[in-house]
């Protein structure tokens, strides 16, 4: 594949990685998308345990509102990955214990998120000597 376009199709995904996360975040600090009807029990239960703990919904969404715009520009990504990484485990361990229903969805971001590290190795080199 041209180099060119392969890189014009990281961008993209990218983008739409990071934006899904800045997104993601300010929803959590200012609760402006309506909770779908056909959540399971189990999601809602943990959702609401999250909520009344009362600071850990809005680190979470700090997290995801910081990882996204660092993912976007190309000279932060890689921290942007590395801030991301713990919001992706709970997002994959969320949808493997709670209900399996957005599996398909974390396992897409899970290797949107193992492409930008791969493309950003050279960075996390000096970390792992």
């Amino acid at each position: 594949m041209n180099n060119s376009i392969k890189n014009k199709i990281h961008f993209a995904f990218t983008l739409l990685f990071g934006l899904l996360f800045i997104n993601a975040g300010l929803d959590k600090l200012f609760h402006y998308m309506p909770m779908p009807d056909n959540i399971p029990e189990k999601m809602q239960k943990a959702f609401t345990a999250i909520t009344e703990l009362g600071w850990l919904l809005p680190l979470i969404g700090i997290a995801e509102l910081a990882g996204g715009l660092l993912i976007i520009f190309p000279k932060t990504r890689a921290l942007g990955a590395i801030v991301i990484f713990p919001v992706l485990v709970g997002i994959f361990l969320t949808n493997t214990v709670q209900d399996t229903m957005g599996l398909p969805i974390a396992i897409i971001l899970g290797l949107i998120w193992g492409w930008i590290i791969y493309e950003q190795r050279e960075k996390y080199l000096p970390i792992i000597g």
